[in-house]
């Protein structure tokens, strides 16, 4: 009798213990190329190529224009990995607030997707503040792919912007701006890097308090030559919202 209650206990046990919720897939193969940083697998799990931004196609969006070069960024993801089996890794958030999973794709066969991508100049780094995995590397990446101008390297829709030049900064795209940071303030506790002297129409960059920690403060931007990514918007003169190192490069 006691032998039958110890397993009668033992099966209750186990029937009412909780059940491990499934992590984010780590294998699949991808059936379906949206665009050049955006798959499907063949369970549905929809992959943003973390880490890197491709040319946009409007995929049903109204109104929504084609950047230059998007088809031939999705045809170079599909060559990449379309009908391949690919390994996920993450560095940061998971997955998005739209569902998709955030990784790094490596095919079976030792190819980075994401490095492919900007060797061949097929996308940018687009790091978050939450997602900075690899930066370092897929920096170096773009920077060889930009040089020898390749794929959007060469297409004036893509250009570096020139801080010094503001009215010619685009606002409300994605940018990627250069100039010598002039002054470096820090006012209630937003930080805000000037690039001339009249913040109503010269580029700034700015960081929110909660940022501002991770950059180790301002002071060691003040007079030099910096190159930030980010979206571009207008607060009197254009500006970016750095949350996180990477975006800001040294390049003095």
């Amino acid at each position: 009798m006691n032998t039958l209650r110890v397993l009668v206990f033992l099966v209750a046990g186990l029937l009412s213990a909780p059940i491990a919720a499934a992590g984010p897939a780590t294998e699949g193969r991808v059936v379906a190329v949206s665009d050049g940083d955006t798959v499907t697998l063949e369970d549905g799990a929809v992959v943003r190529l973390v880490g890197i931004q491709a040319p946009k196609l409007p995929l049903g969006r109204p109104g929504y224009p084609t950047w230059p070069l998007a088809e031939a960024a999705k045809a170079a993801a599909e060559a990449l990995c379309l009908g391949q089996t690919v390994r996920l890794s993450y560095g940061g958030q998971e997955v998005d607030r739209y569902g998709r999973l955030l990784a790094q794709l490596t095919t079976t066969d030792g190819v980075w997707v994401q490095g492919k991508m900007l060797e061949r100049g097929m996308a940018r780094v687009y790091t978050f503040a939450d997602n900075r995995a690899r930066a370092a590397e897929m920096l170096t990446l773009e920077r060889r792919a930009r040089a020898a101008r390749r794929g959007i390297w060469a297409d004036p829709f893509y250009a570096i912007r020139h801080a010094d030049d503001p009215a010619r900064i685009p606002v409300g795209g994605f940018e990627l701006v250069e100039g010598k940071v002039l002054a470096a303030a820090t006012v209630k506790g937003r930080s805000f890097l000037n690039f001339g002297p009249d913040r109503h129409s010269d580029f700034t960059i700015t960081m929110a308090p909660k940022s501002l920690k991770s950059f180790g403060g301002v002071d060691g931007y003040g007079g030099h030559v910096v190159r930030v990514r980010g979206w571009v918007e207008r607060r009197d003169g254009p500006l970016i919202e750095a949350t996180h190192p990477e975006q800001i490069e040294r390049l003095d």
